[in-house]
Order: structure tokens, then sequence, then C-alpha cells
């Protein structure tokens, strides 16, 4: 399945969400991924653009030959709050600039989905793709996913205070499907749905 009006769609969702195998099954209906995250690490990695800004900002003793020790980065930043809003400053413009670099580079076959886990936070995100589409979840079912996945009750807590509430979420989004208790056939189902109904839109004279 392709679509040709709609070329760039937004994909956020909460920790433990489900916004990743959301990613996966839109890949399958023919989206080609931008994946933020991927971006942000490959920037952060052993020679990455970012690191001469985050070591004179934050401290030489967070890079290392590895790149950035994003474990103690993020402990540090979680419990303060004017820390990480210097952090995303001076990443996302590089993030959202190879963003670009890479949305040009898959040319026009399929559509581009924007993989962003802070398309919301971010706020410039609105303006560069047409639709956003929220993988929404009940706050008990992250926790729970989360605390699965090896997570610490104080991390998980951190995460939801850094990231926009879900309120927050479903008002910026276009579309919404919550995933808090979906099974993925279901939830395929709905995102095979959703697009159809997206391109319906976009066809229209």
């Amino acid at each position: 399945m392709g679509l040709k009006a709609l070329r760039r769609i937004g994909l956020t969702g909460g920790m433990a969400s489900g916004k990743s195998t959301a990613a996966a099954i839109l890949q399958r209906l023919g989206a080609r991924l931008i994946d933020t995250d991927a971006i942000a690490r490959q920037l952060t990695a052993a020679g990455g653009a970012a690191l001469p800004a985050i070591a004179a900002q934050f401290g030489s003793e967070l890079v290392g030959e590895q790149g950035l020790d994003r474990p103690r980065l993020r402990e540090r930043v979680f419990h303060h709050p004017e820390l990480r809003r210097s952090l995303e400053a001076l990443l996302h413009p590089l993030i959202q600039q190879e963003a670009e670099v890479q949305a040009a580079a898959l040319g026009e076959e399929g559509f581009l989905l924007f993989d962003v886990p802070l398309l919301v936070e971010s706020r410039h995100w609105r303006a560069r793709v047409q639709r956003v589409l929220l993988i929404d979840c009940d706050e008990a079912v992250q926790r729970q996913r989360a605390l699965a996945r090896g997570w610490s009750p104080a991390q998980v807590d951190g995460a939801l205070a850094a990231q926009a509430t879900r309120a927050q979420r479903r008002q910026a989004a276009d579309a919404v499907i919550d995933n808090s208790a979906l099974t993925p056939y279901e939830l395929e189902a709905e995102l095979t749905a959703l697009l159809a109904h997206w391109h319906m839109e976009e066809s229209r004279p």
C-alpha cells in the first residue's frame, strides 16, 4: 500500500506505549522509516557530531572513547529540567537536520515515517509533517511494561516526568490509537484503516 499525496507522517508516543511495534507495522505497509532515536545515538556515538558541544556544556567526563555516557547523562538531566531543556536545545536541531538529509536520500517511493518520541516536546516537528499519529497508552500499563523490561521504579518516574503529558500528546495529534490493550493484530488493523482513511482524505479534490 502506498500513499501518494500524503508523504510525511510523524509518529510519537510515550515510553513503552508500543510505538516501535507500530513503526514496524507501518514499514510493512509501505513506510520509509526515519528513526530520530537512532539519529540521536549516531550523533552521540564515538566521533559523533554532537559530542564536542555536549562535552563543553555538560562536562568532558561524560564523553569517552565509546562516545557519550548516555546513562550517566540521562540520570543527570532527569533530575534537572533546565539541563534537559539545554540538552534538547543542543540535540534537536542536529537531529532535524540529519532527518531531512535521510528523507532526501529516500526518494519518492512510499511515504516517510518520522519516528519522534519527543515530537510534542520539541515543538518544531509539527511543521515538518502532514499528519501526527500518537500511539497512546494508559500510564499504569506503561509502568508495568517498563518495569518488565528491567527499568527501576525511579527510572520509570524520571522518564514519565521528562515527557509531555498524555493530554498534551493527545491534543497535538491528528489521530490517536490507544494501545493499552491491543494485540499486534488489532494494532495492525487499526493502522491499516487509518492509512486508508488519510489517503482518502488527501485524494479528495
